[in-house]
């Protein structure tokens, strides 16, 4: 094994640990931990499988291996931003109701008093 695979296979791992170690401490929800989980995993495969990007690189018809990467990159961030947005929007209109409802409780107690 080369030394710069190790490295690599080494930093997944206990990047793979620390990932699990915020799940578990509650400071990462599970639902979010997936796309580092398979990011990590994915790492993890071609660490060790030296050939395996240029093999599906001339699979896919990309010419360059690391065109492959970048591309993939990017569109696994704009799936995750896409998701994200989905997120905040529906955190958006549940913060809205929570607000309209605190409002009326509000003005039920001040009519009461």
């Amino acid at each position: 094994m080369v030394r710069i695979q190790i490295i690599a296979i080494t930093a997944s791992v206990l990047f793979l640990l620390y990932i699990a170690q915020l799940i578990i401490k509650g400071k990462l929800r599970e639902e979010y931990s997936i796309v580092w989980i398979v990011c990590t995993v994915v790492l993890i495969l071609f660490s060790f499988w030296r050939d395996g990007l240029e093999i599906i690189a001339h699979t896919l018809g990309v010419f360059e291996a690391p065109n492959l990467v970048f591309t993939g990159a990017i569109f696994a961030i704009f799936i995750y931003l896409l998701h994200l947005s989905v997120v905040v929007s529906r955190l958006h209109s549940q913060n809205k109701q929570l607000a309209q409802d605190i409002a009326l409780l509000k003005e039920k107690m001040e009519k009461k008093s």
